[in-house]
């Protein structure tokens, strides 16, 4: 694989500027140039798909950068530790979002039965920007 860094963009599902900005951070290598031309290898694509399945499971940058060290140095305990601080993360998100679709449903539930009066659902958010 002799990839451009517009091929090794789509191959990795993100743009030029992405690429760019991915190296700038340390999290990519900016391979050398070939016939003035910098190539990417299959390695290369690999380690762009893991940024962004990191991303996505919700790693910082900084982290994924960590994570990327962590792997050439084999260190599992670390590697276990940054996951499970990160699925910590992730279930304190998922509890605040179900007691969020809870609320929000029970609202919606008191605005559709017709009383008279404001919507329960915007009084709601009036009382939460008050307290705020």
């Amino acid at each position: 694989m002799d990839l451009s860094i517009a091929r090794f963009a789509e191959a990795g599902g993100v743009g030029v500027e992405t690429v760019r900005f991915y190296q700038r951070k340390g999290l990519l290598p900016v391979p050398a140039r070939a016939g003035g031309i910098r190539r990417y290898g299959e390695s290369d694509v690999r380690q762009l798909r893991f940024i962004r399945m990191a991303q996505r499971a919700g790693f910082s940058l900084g982290e994924i950068g960590e994570l990327i060290a962590l792997d050439s140095g084999q260190d599992r305990r670390r590697v276990r530790e940054l996951a499970q601080a990160r699925l910590l993360k992730l279930e304190q998100q998922i509890a605040e979002l179900q007691q969020a679709r809870d609320s929000l449903r029970q609202l919606a539930g008191q605005c559709a039965d017709g009383a008279p009066g404001p919507c329960p659902i915007l009084a709601a958010f009036d009382a939460g920007a008050a307290s705020m």
